[in-house]
């Protein structure tokens, strides 16, 4: 069964409507029932030289000055999925007064594990340089992701290496945030999750857990309580434990009435009944980008070409 069937399965029971448009994607029909009035578009900006390094921006249509920013990253096992799917989440960020940027990344077999953590410290540091021009904060600037998204994100925030690569740390990031993550999956059992990880040369340094460490960004990690994809007590529950040892602010929930997929799908407005996904989302970022912390002055934006490199 495919991840776009599973999630299918998961809002059919939930929501008659989702029934008569069984032909259509699932991502598809959360869409289109989903509002874009809050929002203002920004498309198809490059933040690499390659046909994936693109990204998406959703800004607050009302905003009165510069908003708190969020960089999203999609799952699918690393081996699917695009940015236009998650629309949805892009929509309702940004009417709750957030700048939302979801970016495509390279997925397997194009890549391996760790080509598209390097393009997302690429789409992070893109969105650093550039985020003022779109009426974003690159001081109050975060990354979320769901599922391998928030593998992604996991590594960004905790692992220096890849945002080393752009010239900058994770103490460019006010916090991040963690839907469904797989954050200590070794040995891996998905059998299509092996090849993107070289298993059974898969090296430890891949898991987040290893980069729990005091001083990391604060972390929201949310997971629904029965999850049959991504053991949430394994991995949500040990990485909290561990960055919690470590001195680190993290808040750690579990939410009933949904599943591995109908987690992100909550963020959806007419799905906002399933889980208090979005109000929680929006009260981390913005009482943790409220907070004080270093100012870390971002370079002049890049020209057009540059930005592309």
């Amino acid at each position: 069964m495919t991840p776009s069937h599973r999630v299918y399965l998961g809002l059919a029971a939930g929501v008659p409507l989702l029934v008569a448009l069984a032909a259509c994607s699932p991502l598809t029909v959360i869409n289109a029932m989903s509002s874009a009035g809050g929002a203002v578009l920004t498309p198809d900006l490059a933040y690499g030289s390659g046909p994936r390094n693109k990204l998406d921006i959703y800004r607050p249509k009302d905003a009165a000055g510069p908003a708190p920013v969020v960089v999203f990253f999609y799952g699918g096992n690393w081996t699917s999925g695009q940015r236009a799917d998650y629309a949805f989440v892009g929509r309702a960020l940004a009417a709750r007064g957030i700048v939302t940027v979801i970016a495509d990344y390279r997925l397997y077999p194009e890549v391996r594990y760790p080509d598209f953590l390097d393009d997302s410290a690429r789409a992070v540091a893109w969105t650093y340089r550039e985020v003022a021009r779109y009426g974003g904060d690159p001081q109050r600037l975060f990354v979320m992701g769901h599922s391998a998204g928030a593998y992604n994100a996991a590594m960004i925030a905790l692992d220096a290496r890849w945002l080393g690569k752009q010239g900058l740390s994770p103490q460019v990031l006010r916090g991040w945030i963690g839907l469904a993550g797989p954050y200590d999956f070794l040995p891996i059992e998905n059998r299509q999750t092996r090849p993107v990880f070289d298993f059974p040369n898969t090296p430890a340094d891949s898991q987040p857990i290893h980069h729990a460490g005091a001083g990391v960004p604060p972390a929201l990690l949310i997971a629904a309580r029965k999850d049959s994809l991504v053991d949430p007590q394994r991995n949500t529950g040990g990485l909290a434990a561990r960055l919690r040892d470590d001195g680190d602010p993290v808040s750690e929930q579990y939410v009933d009435g949904v599943n591995h997929e109908t987690l992100v799908a909550s963020l959806a407005g007419p799905l906002r009944w399933l889980a208090p996904t979005l109000d929680e989302v929006q009260r981390f970022v913005m009482d943790t980008g409220a907070r004080a912390g270093p100012h870390i002055a971002p370079p002049a934006p890049a020209t057009a070409s540059a930005a592309a490199r």
